[in-house]
């Protein structure tokens, strides 16, 4: 039973990645300034976001969410999008694509379903 039980959750983080790398790509199509090189970037990227939102979480104390948590989890979004491009080749990103990207991550967020990484 255990065995079952942590295959579940390994699958249920495999999934979260995926969908938070589909959203990650949807929102570098629709933001200018940022781009990917591919599925694997974004499958790197989704996981550095996911450890980057972690520890906002912990040293900050705000989920990196660009409309759940106000203005500050829109800035916290935006540096954690724009910090991630030092930890993944072919992720690249300038501030101001940082910024827009916050905002269309927000919006596209909102209109899929289910949590992400």
């Amino acid at each position: 039973m255990s065995d079952s039980k942590n295959n579940s959750g390994i699958l249920d983080l495999i999934v979260k990645i995926i969908v938070s790398a589909v959203v990650l790509g949807i929102t570098a199509f629709f933001t200018p300034g940022f781009s990917t090189s591919g599925i694997g970037t974004l499958i790197l990227a989704a996981i550095v976001i996911g450890v980057l939102n972690w520890v906002a979480v912990k040293v900050v104390g705000v989920n990196a969410s660009p409309f759940g948590a106000g203005a500050i989890g829109f800035i916290v979004t935006a540096l954690v999008l724009y910090l991630t491009r030092y930890f993944v080749d072919g992720y690249n990103i300038t501030i101001l694509g940082a910024i827009i990207g916050a905002l269309v991550l927000g919006i596209v967020d909102a209109l899929l379903p289910g949590r992400r990484v």
